[in-house]
Formats: C-alpha cells, structure tokens, sequence
C-alpha cells in the first residue's frame, strides 16, 4: 500500500475499481421491471435466502413478536414465555389467515381472528372451537409452520428454507472481518421505513458502489476518498472500505483542510456532535495533526459525553467506513462508533420497493436496552440526513429510466463489482439460463 504524502498515519489503499476487466459487464435491464423475473425470484430466492427483519430488540421479552414481510411472504417472530425465539409462518393453518400484524408486547397466546384456532408462543396447537365439526383431528398435527431464524450482533435473521445453511456460514467472511468493532455494544434506536417508486435492486444497487459519489454526493466528495476504496467479493457477501476526513483525490490536492472539515460537518456532522457551521477548530490543532485526527477527536469526545470510551480506536478506526453488503439486500455501514443497516425489499410489483434503515449507536456497559422508534414515509417526505436523501430521491427516474426500450442492458464497470454479484448470485438461485445471463467483464489475461 502506498503511504500518503504529508501524513505518515494513514495508508493509501488500492482504488476501487481492482484489475480492469477487458470488457464492460452486460446485465439485463428487464431484471429490474420484468414480473416473470420478479416471479422467479419470489419462487427461487426470497425463500431460500437469509433475510435481517428486526432487532433483538424488537423481541427481547416474553411475549414481544415482530411480524417481517416479504412481498407475500409474512414471517412471525416470537420470544416465548421460555425465553427462546422462534419463527412461524405467519399463517393460520386453519384457513391460512395471518395470526399477528405489525409488532408488539404481551403475547400470552397466539390465536387466529378469524375463527379462533389458538396456538402457544412454542407453535403448539392448543384449542380449536367446534372440535367436534372436524372429526378425529389431532391438535398435536397441526402446529405452526416453523421458520429458521438466527441473531448475529444483535441483529435478527429468518429464513424459510428449512434446509438453508446456517446463518453463520451464510455470513462468510463478514462477523470476523468487523468483530474489532463489537457490534453488541450497538443500541438501535430508530428504524426507516421508506415506500420507494423503484425496483428492490435499483434500491440496493445505490449501497453497493462508490461510483455515483462524485457525481449524486458533490458535498460528501469534497471529505472521502472515494477512488482508494477497496473491494472484496467472499460469496455472497462482499465489502468496501472507504476512508472519510480526507478529499477525494479527484480535487487533486486543491481544497484546504478548512473546506475538508466544512464538507465533514455539512454531510455528517452529527457523527461527531458538531452542529452545521461548527467553524474548523485551528486552536485544538497540534503540530501534524490531520483533519481526520481532528475529527476522530471530536468524535471521541462525542461519545465520552455519552459514557462510551473510544480510546481504544485510532484515527483510522473512527474515520475509515466499512461497508458490508449480504446478499440479497443488506447493507452494513460501521464505524468505530457509529453502524447503519440498510435493506431493500420487494413491495407490490417489480417497479416498488421499501427501504428500511436501522439506526444504531455505541452506547456504553449496562445502559438499558429499548425497542426501536420504527417509522414509515414515503420517498417525497423522508429526510434521513443530506446523503441519504439524496440517494432516495434519485431512486424513481433510476427505475422509470430502466423501462425505456432502447435501453436493454445496464453498463458495468469493475468498480461496480458488487452489484454484478448481487446478479452473479440472483443467476444461481434463479437457474438462469446461459442465453440470459450477464455477458462481458472478462478480466484480461496477466
């Protein structure tokens, strides 16, 4: 790696685009609208993947239950009165009605509203009214249809392939790669709900390349090296490592550390407790001190103020963006005291979707644990913070483009990797044929 000049304490990564493929990559642009592709990803895929639906926290008593949806899929997750939690199809198996809606506390039972069969927290099947009307029905062979469902750092899977690996494999590379972090110690606090004009992939594509930044994200270039952004494909997950505090090369050294610091604060001030217009703080400057080491300590302090001690994490640490993508539709954003998970899901056709974002924060030792804020928008009213709207609201002419008939595939780069294997993965589960695959991206020989 090569080191930076006039600053010892920070490495320059390779850039995110790797080895120059020979050729662009090819990806149908019909994957994004066409209903027959949506149908066989609801048939092939959605049930075969691990999914994150909500936090330990939404489910940490007894009693409490989440349902989770996907498209028309509805998974309910329960923590039953022995502390141990489950997941059900969220279907009655009576006459297929869904048993809960939405999220809550006190559960005592679980029973259809519709004619009142009625099960236990563990899915056992213990009252059906008008018995007699059934014949010789046996309770004990109608439970609930039991889904997989695992945690990962506080974070809640469900899966409802009951032969799916386990959720620890599925991960791969990822709990090791960020365990310096401890992600235990992230208390979520709010979830987003955003209903998006615009396909689960479009939505997620936006959170698996750096590409768009020096165009969509003007502000944000002027405080992130965008081009020395690492990547790494392990399977079905991948990452990116994004240096923040720092310019992006692309101004070829012509911003002043002053500019650099204002771009910080303007786009992610809050990181760090520091208001819009927070002046560049040149009398808590010592001698070779970066504008990243300048924000790290303003961050540091940040979290002290809340009881969280980050001496632990250098500069790099608190400054370096790691970003994580699980396939199908997970994002993982972590820094050494902030993380943001985003998922994008199916909504009504193949031109919706939602975003959901999970807000979290490191809070410290034995703070009390709460259920999230879970909130709903729709794209015109959601405001998530400067970049992230942007990102929403670039999302409906993204998908409104994608119909236009003279526009049959979409154009690759290799700094767009991750989105070719989101589509790498989408052919396997799917069965594409050879004929409707992704074409190009040939890395040249060495």
């Amino acid at each position: 790696m090569e080191t930076v000049t006039g600053n010892g304490a920070r490495t320059r990564d390779e850039d995110a685009i790797g080895a120059p493929p020979k050729t662009p990559t090819l990806v149908p642009a019909e994957r994004y609208y066409s209903p027959e592709f949506a149908a066989l990803e609801m048939q092939r895929m959605w049930p075969r993947v691990w999914q994150l639906a909500c936090m330990v926290d939404h489910v940490a008593e007894p009693g409490d239950y989440f349902e989770y949806r996907c498209g028309p899929y509805g998974v309910l997750i329960v923590r039953g009165d022995d502390g141990v939690l489950r997941a059900f199809q969220n279907a009655c198996r009576h006459r297929g009605n869904s048993l809960c809606v939405g999220s809550g506390s006190g559960l005592r039972e679980l029973k259809c509203g519709y004619h009142g069969w009625t099960w236990d927290l563990a899915g056992a099947l213990k009252r059906v009214p008008g018995r007699k009307g059934f014949g010789a029905i046996r309770l004990s062979d109608f439970p609930l249809l039991a889904a997989r469902v695992d945690t990962w750092a506080g974070l809640v899977f469900v899966n409802l392939d009951p032969a799916a690996m386990p959720l620890t494999e599925y991960l791969e590379a990822v709990p090791d790669d960020i365990a310096w972090c401890n992600l235990s110690d992230f208390h979520c606090y709010a979830t987003l709900t955003v209903d998006v004009d615009a396909n689960w992939k479009t939505i997620a594509d936006g959170y698996s390349e750096t590409y768009h930044v020096q165009t969509l994200h003007p502000e944000l270039l002027r405080c992130v090296d965008d081009v020395h952004a690492p990547q790494r494909i392990w399977g079905h997950t991948g990452k990116s490592d994004q240096p923040y505090g720092v310019p992006s090369p692309r101004f070829d050294g012509t911003l002043t550390d002053e500019e650099v610091w204002d771009a910080y604060v303007y786009t992610q001030g809050a990181l760090m407790g520091a208001a819009e217009g927070t002046p560049f703080p040149a009398d808590e400057r010592r001698p070779g001190q970066t504008v990243a080491d300048l924000v790290a300590a303003r961050t540091r302090a940040f979290a002290a103020g809340r009881g969280v001690n980050l001496d632990w994490a250098d500069t790099d640490r608190i400054t370096r963006l790691h970003q994580y993508n699980v396939f199908p539709n997970m994002t993982l954003l972590a820094t050494a005291d902030h993380l943001t998970v985003m998922c994008s899901r199916p909504g009504r056709d193949p031109d919706h979707g939602e975003m959901v974002i999970f807000l979290m924060t490191r809070m410290p030792p034995g703070a009390p644990r709460t259920k999230p804020n879970d909130v709903r928008a729709g794209a015109a009213d959601a405001e998530p913070g400067l970049v992230l709207t942007q990102d929403i609201r670039i999302l409906a002419g993204l998908q409104r483009g994608l119909h236009q008939p003279g526009l049959t595939h979409l154009v690759l780069s290799n700094e767009e990797r991750r989105v070719i294997n989101t589509h790498r993965n989408l052919e396997r589960y799917l069965e594409v044929p050879e004929s409707e695959r992704m074409t190009g991206g040939e890395t040249p020989p060495t």
